[in-house]
């Protein structure tokens, strides 16, 4: 299919062709039948993506801080590569999407095949949208109106915190799409309009909707208007829908409220305040959140969970369905607010269509037949014709193409040998197709049975999300494929059990991306104490920072959480370096409002030959200080690893330090040495028993939050 994609590092906007999505648990697949350009959203993206890096820079400042503190802790090539990656991640553009509804997730009720549907789904021919952000679209409502209703819903939430009265009068600053959307709203609340703009011909559009204007254009002054629009009274509150870098709308409209008026933003200005205007007044000001309660909330948004209604009357669902009611009652009219329509195929016209001064509401209509897109089953999309290997030569399929997977997996697997690289797949087609362009991958999928009911793939790579590790797993080994598998292995001891027991009888070999065992670092270290035949005393303290709540890793369901999440690869470390089982484990977690999310620990481990090691996990910490340092004692002597940049060492015979530039090299030969031994035959880099034994410890500390015997 295809979609409309913007490329934030070069600011090429691209009619590309990626995998359809499949129809995704909870929501619903759909295909469009017209989509609405807007010309705010989509025009910043747009002239972001066009400028150049110091642009960029001051664009957003805050993100400067964000690398400059990366810079310190990880060092400037990383934090540049870093900073390429995320820039070059194409990025879906559009939000207002009309269409009929192909596929109905689990979970959902209340949907069938054929039911038109207005989503906040992007330009693309089929788009899969959660249930919460989806409603039916009325009979009398056409195809190329019904996405009005997705921004409109955004006026009407700024509209709410207005709190409007029957007969109040409000002042409109901006009249684009949403003034004048919000114009009609406020009209049809019975209130008096007075609507502002530079544009004689949206002042004239507003009027036909009844508002009164102040062209700006024409030199008329909007205090005095406002004055006489008032009664001398002052308005009662002020919406104010432009996007400027000026802070004059908010004075103006701290300056014509009345006392005790009230002021919305729901576009963007400027927001340097003149305390004096607000005291005196005793005036309110409030920024809209986008479409109103429950944007941004997974657990509404993602997870289905809705707002009761006698708490919470108007949740964005419930806006989108407001506004469909308005204009399907004739009281929200947008015919003249189309000022172009292009077919899809021309959609490229349509974003070179947005600079014209006479540019408002630009209508994408699509062509396909929607039942073109009615088979569940999505295949894969062909990149390149396929080559045929030996069968010695790991044929690859891998799951999932997020921004670790392609920032450090698959330019690690382009430098570990001889490999067929046929199939990457992702939820999101838009990432697996363009990391099959990047990484020679010969199909792009959002379909895993294209890589695990493959014969032909042999090798398996896993970067899903965490909670589908042990599911894909048990299929990859039980289709007789060798699996590598980023950590964690999977997030319960149930399914670690179902593991051991398709590992038990698998031909094929199993591996976790526990990479940091093949730093150059840890094999010098491991070099270093081969001579040292003593017990080893080893502090391991990680500066991970904190992680919001609402991240997908802190879900105890999706991600498991950071201890079973991430803290699994410094057990393994310490696990590797003794080289000797663990015989106890503990851990002490943090008490208190930080350690809310329970990823503040001290982890304790005691090994077999008599070692000791101590894992602080810390999220409490500050970003300059270094985010990994392991200090190993033993017979005397000291090593101190800060980043995976430097080793020191103290009372070494030949050996002081140990400087490398390149930290994710460790990623290249952990990926090296599993495919050599798909190739030979050979055993797993990493025995399926310490996978097994560092698994099973991280869940249990996870879980316990107190002892755990190994």
């Amino acid at each position: 299919m295809k979609q409309i994609l913007q490329n934030l590092g070069s600011g090429e906007t691209l009619l590309a062709e990626v995998p359809a999505p499949g129809v995704p648990a909870g929501g619903l697949r759909i295909a469009t039948r017209a989509s609405l350009v807007s010309l705010g959203t989509e025009r910043m993206l747009i002239e972001f993506g066009r400028a150049n890096w110091l642009e960029k820079a001051r664009q957003q400042p805050e993100k400067v801080k964000q690398v400059l503190a990366k810079i310190k802790t990880e060092g400037l090539f990383a934090t540049i590569e870093a900073v390429r990656a995320r820039l070059s991640e194409p990025m879906a553009l559009g939000y207002c999407n009309a269409g009929v509804v192909l596929e109905v997730g689990k979970g959902v009720s209340g949907w069938r095949p054929g039911d038109r549907i207005l989503s906040n789904g992007p330009h693309a021919e089929v788009v899969t949208a959660p249930a919460n952000l989806c409603v039916k679209i009325p009979d009398n409502v056409l195809d190329t109106h019904a996405p009005f209703a997705v921004t409109g819903s955004i006026s009407l939430q700024g509209i709410r915190l207005l709190q409007p009265t029957l007969g109040e009068s409000f002042v409109v600053t901006g009249l684009g799409l949403l003034g004048l959307l919000a114009v009609q709203l406020l009209k049809a609340h019975g209130c008096r309009v007075l609507g502002v703009d530079f544009d004689s011909a949206k002042c004239a559009l507003a009027r036909q909707f009844g508002a009164e204007t102040v062209d700006l254009s024409q030199g008329e002054d909007l205090l005095i208007a406002a004055r006489t629009f008032s009664g001398g009274r002052g308005m009662d509150g002020v919406l104010i829908t432009a996007a400027t870098k000026s802070s004059e709308p908010v004075a103006q409209a701290a300056q014509v409220c009345r006392k005790r008026g009230r002021i919305v933003l729901v576009g963007v200005t400027g927001l340097e305040l003149n305390r004096a205007d607000f005291y005196e007044k005793e005036l309110s000001f409030q920024v809209s959140c986008s479409y109103g309660p429950g944007r941004y909330d997974p657990d509404y948004e993602d997870h289905g969970h809705d707002y009761p209604l006698s708490y919470v009357r108007w949740t964005e669902q419930r806006n989108f369905e407001a506004v469909l009611s308005q204009m399907a009652a004739g009281k929200v009219v947008v015919d003249s607010l189309i000022s172009h329509q292009f077919p899809f195929s021309r959609a490229l016209e349509a974003y070179a269509a947005m600079d014209s001064d006479s540019a408002l509401g630009i209508i994408l209509e699509y062509e396909a037949d929607p039942a073109v897109w009615q088979s569940a089953a999505v295949r894969q999309i062909a990149h390149r014709p396929a080559t045929f290997a030996p069968a010695a030569v790991p044929v690859v399929g891998v799951l999932g193409a997020g921004n670790f997977t392609q920032r450090f997996l698959l330019p690690a697997l382009a430098l570990a040998g001889s490999q067929r690289r046929k199939t990457i797949v992702s939820s999101v087609g838009v990432s697996a197709a363009r990391a099959a362009n990047k990484f020679n991958f010969e199909n792009s999928s959002t379909d895993a049975g294209q890589v695990l009911d493959d014969a032909d793939i042999n090798t398996v790579l896993i970067a899903t999300r965490h909670a589908a590790h042990a599911r894909q797993v048990v299929a990859g080994l039980q289709a007789g494929k060798h699996v590598f598998v980023e950590k964690p292995l999977c997030l319960t001891l149930e399914e670690l059990e179902e593991i051991k027991q398709a590992a038990s009888t698998a031909r094929s070999l199993l591996m976790v991306g526990f990479h940091r065992r093949f730093s150059p670092h840890i094999v010098k270290i491991k070099e270093l104490l081969a001579g040292a035949r003593a017990p080893r005393s080893m502090i391991y303290t990680i500066n991970a920072g904190q992680v919001p709540a609402t991240h997908w890793t802190q879900d105890p369901a999706i991600g498991g959480g950071r201890i079973i999440g991430e803290a699994c690869h410094f057990i393994d470390l310490l696990r590797f370096i003794v080289d000797a089982p663990i015989t106890s484990a503990h851990a002490d977690f943090l008490g208190g409002p930080d350690d809310r999310l329970g990823d503040i620990a001290h982890l304790h481990l005691r090994f077999a030959d008599g070692s000791i090691g101590t894992i602080h996990y810390l999220a409490n910490g500050h970003p300059h200080w270094p985010k990994e340092r392991l200090e190993i004692f033993s017979a005397g002597r000291i090593l101190q690893l800060d980043n995976f940049l430097t080793l020191t060492g103290w009372g070494w015979p030949n050996f002081r330090r140990q400087k490398i530039s390149h930290p994710e090299q460790a990623y290249a030969a952990e990926l090296k040495s599993f495919l050599e031994a798909v190739r030979t035959g050979g055993p797993s880099p990493i025995a399926v028993e310490e996978i097994l034994e560092v698994s099973r410890i991280a869940i249990l500390l996870a879980q316990s939050r107190g002892a755990a015997t190994a």
